[in-house]
């Protein structure tokens, strides 16, 4: 037994010829629910195996993830424990994939880690995906570009990055890329970007980039008209918010606008740019809202509808 191996337990073995290794830990940096979203509708698009089974008694703190109880007119009927599990499945294509579900553990990261490496290894591993989001100054009207983080720049490239020294707190994903850059696997996390008003609502736009994403990078492509049909419903909630405040529409110009110049647009970003600001000023206000201003107006927005 592996110094590891106490940390799961396996129960199949399933043939797989180098798969993809995928994960999406929830409570991890993931605004939008972006990758929990990208992650689920890839479990939901595919036939699953359950391969291993992680002990959360040792992973989880249960006062922050705390069991549901199930009750019946005054009765106990069950108590529904969080999960951390590996799974197994192949895309339509028939590419192989082991998908990572569950929550980021609170305790062991580095036990945890090497868990992780210890099953990659086992099954072939040939590559490991990451998903999450941040929230950005980015308007829900644009198909903003995904940024990447990887073990060599090669591999971050074919998304882009974010460029210059960055120092973020970690997740437990960065621990599983320094243990699996030991073993010469390549690790790549894929992010989305938010619009910083939207951030804390899910917004399934980021879901399908990542999985656009994903595709990319290894090929694993899944149909997901769920997530389609979610991405179209928030954004004409968002659009219906913004129609009704000249103040919100020339703050969408503006995120529109610096999109579009950092994309290479010509002149007229700079034109769309002038024209919000100007549109601002004619309705009456100094100065555009914040992020957080609009973003609680957002969120006041759904919760009435």
């Amino acid at each position: 037994m592996d110094a590891a191996s106490d940390l799961y337990v396996l129960h199949a073995r399933p043939e797989l010829d180098r798969p993809v290794l995928v994960m999406a830990p929830d409570g991890w940096i993931d605004a939008g629910l972006g990758g929990a979203g990208a992650g689920a509708a890839l479990v939901a698009a595919l036939d699953t195996e359950v391969v291993a089974t992680f002990d959360v008694d040792r992973l989880l703190d249960f006062r922050s993830r705390r069991p549901i109880s199930h009750m019946l007119d005054g009765v106990y009927t069950d108590l529904v424990w969080p999960k951390l599990e590996l799974l197994a499945a192949h895309d339509p294509e028939g590419h192989p994939v082991l998908i990572l579900v569950g929550p980021e553990p609170d305790h062991e990261w580095g036990a945890f880690a090497d868990a992780v490496a210890g099953l990659a290894t086992m099954f072939g591993v040939r590559m490991v995906v990451g998903m999450g989001a941040f929230p950005a100054g980015v308007p829900h009207t644009r198909t903003s570009r995904l940024a990447a983080t990887a073990t060599s720049a090669e591999l971050a490239n074919q998304l882009g990055v974010v460029s210059g020294a960055v120092e973020v707190p970690a997740g437990v994903l960065a621990a599983i890329e320094r243990r699996l850059g030991q073993l010469d696997i390549p690790t790549i996390a894929i992010w989305a970007r938010v619009p910083h008003y939207a951030a804390t609502m899910p917004y399934p736009a980021a879901s399908l980039q990542l999985l656009e994403g994903l595709a990319v990078v290894t090929g694993i492509r899944v149909e997901t008209p769920d997530l389609v049909a979610a991405a179209e419903a928030t954004r004409e909630h968002l659009e219906e918010l913004t129609a009704n405040s000249l103040q919100h529409q020339a703050l969408v110009r503006q995120l529109e606008a610096q999109v579009d110049a950092e994309g290479g647009a010509d002149g007229a970003a700079a034109t769309e740019r002038a024209a919000g600001q100007t549109e601002a000023t004619e309705a009456g206000w100094g100065t555009l809202p914040t992020g957080d201003e609009l973003a609680a107006e957002v969120e006041r927005f759904l919760q009435g509808e």
